[in-house]
């Protein structure tokens, strides 16, 4: 084959066979086909686009260009869940204690953060001695004694999407639905859980901002895993804000903590059981996501979630407290209150703003290889909606660095609108897709 007829091919509007997907893939990760003819082709698929037929071989090529996980040996239903990624999301550390309380098994790979978005392995290892890197038959081993294991994602998996995303990133080709399915759905097959959940995002926080693009982004992924024998579901739910009140690592783990206990957020509490529900559903411990929402609510309510969820710190060598099964997290050192110069209902709480302001704090990072202030972030205390009067605290900017916590609040400030009449609450959840 020749990649300059593949490039035209593409550029015209055609459709590529699976030979000719696997044969640009499997060059490219090898590093024999260059990166301007890799650019070229990304740019035309970014505008002639790819049927659902191609996206399915461009993503089945990607998750066979690096190793692909066999838990076999993991005794019942191995479900996942991934999150398109957005601001405050600390769902997996919630919804992985209550599902696993609940005897679904969960063997999760987890991601860094980039940018205004966080990750979950940045969050666990703000917990002291906390191990995001296992052997793989101590992975294996946990999951099957505990019921839970979440680490980092190795360099091997889906390697082709690593190279491509970073070619993705600075040739402006990022934002095409089929490239961004194959991206999330290579990594989710390749880590060889038995079924997936996906919470899409939509909204000003997220990557698609419109319900439209969101819908069509969670149908293309679930026709994916589908094909690929796994039962997949989309939940699309609401970005427009931050998700809960934490945005940064250390407190963001310390929300999650305090929704295991039973005093979060509600609008995190309310994401994370029905996160569950349909992860119980797809682990086939249920029967209908009611159901499932029933023994989520039992979990957490009983503590079994939050025991779980120590256990799972424990074993994965996080320090607990033995007396109070309490952890000691990271503290910044100086915090700003963001104070309310105007009165009135809040319109907007920027969701992509208040994540930017957390970056500046030091809570995010620009490149993979940048460090991160553990203990930095802020806590947003008013939501859409609320009625808010001059003085009110709108949120605290936490920090270790002085200079930084100025920059999050002159940031942070923006993402804040008022109006004057009531305005309706924004629902959470959007569409189910399965």
């Amino acid at each position: 084959m020749n990649m300059n007829d593949i490039i035209f091919k593409k550029r015209q509007g055609n459709v590529l066979t699976r030979k000719e997907i696997e044969f640009f893939i499997s060059g490219y990760t090898k590093g024999e086909i260059p990166d301007y003819q890799a650019s070229a082709l990304l740019m035309a698929i970014f505008f002639q686009k790819m049927t659902d037929e191609e996206t399915f071989y461009f993503t089945d090529a990607m998750q066979h260009s690096g190793d692909v996980i066999d838990l076999s040996s993991i005794k019942g239903i191995k479900v996942d869940k991934h999150s398109t990624g957005g601001v405050g999301d600390k769902t997996t550390l919630i919804v992985a204690p209550i599902v696993a309380a609940c005897g679904v098994p969960i063997a999760k790979m987890s991601g860094r953060g980039l940018g205004f978005t966080g990750g979950t392995i940045d969050k666990l290892e703000s917990i002291p001695g906390f191990q995001t890197s296992l052997e793989p038959e101590d992975f294996v081993k946990q999951v099957n004694e505990i019921g839970i294991s979440v680490i980092g994602q190795t360099a091997h998996i889906a390697a082709a999407d690593k190279k491509l995303y970073a070619l993705r990133d600075v040739t402006a080709t990022v934002d095409n639905i089929s490239l961004i399915t194959s991206s999330i759905m290579s990594k989710k097959l390749a880590a060889g859980s038995d079924a997936i959940v996906l919470d899409v995002k939509c909204g000003k926080g997220a990557f698609m901002e419109s319900i439209e693009s969101a819908e069509h982004l969670g149908q293309l992924m679930v026709s994916i895993g589908k094909a690929a024998g796994k039962k997949t579901i989309a939940v699309i739910t609401d970005m427009n804000q931050p998700l809960g009140n934490a945005v940064g690592n250390s407190l963001e783990v310390q929300e999650a903590i305090d929704t295991l206990k039973g005093n979060g957020p509600k609008d995190i509490e309310e994401l994370c059981l029905r996160l569950a529900s349909y992860m119980l559903l797809a682990g086939e411990k249920v029967a209908t996501s009611d159901q499932g929402y029933e023994m989520a609510v039992k979990a957490l309510n009983s503590g079994e979630a939050y025991k779980k969820f120590i256990e799972f710190v424990k074993r994965q060598g996080g320090e607990v407290s033995e007396g109070k099964k309490e952890i000691q997290l990271p503290k910044a050192s100086y915090e700003r209150k963001l104070i309310a110069k105007e009165e009135g209902y809040l319109f907007e709480v920027e969701a992509k703003q208040i994540g930017m302001a957390s970056q500046h704090t030091g809570a995010g990072r620009e490149t993979k290889e940048d460090s991160i202030d553990l203990s930095a972030g802020i806590l947003v205390h008013k939501k859409i909606g609320d009625y808010v009067k001059k003085g009110d605290c709108l949120a605290t900017v936490y920090g270790n660095v002085e200079e930084k916590i100025e920059k999050a609040l002159f940031e942070a400030i923006k993402a804040f609108s008022f109006c004057k009449e009531p305005i309706e609450k924004l629902p959470l959840i959007k569409k189910i897709i399965e």
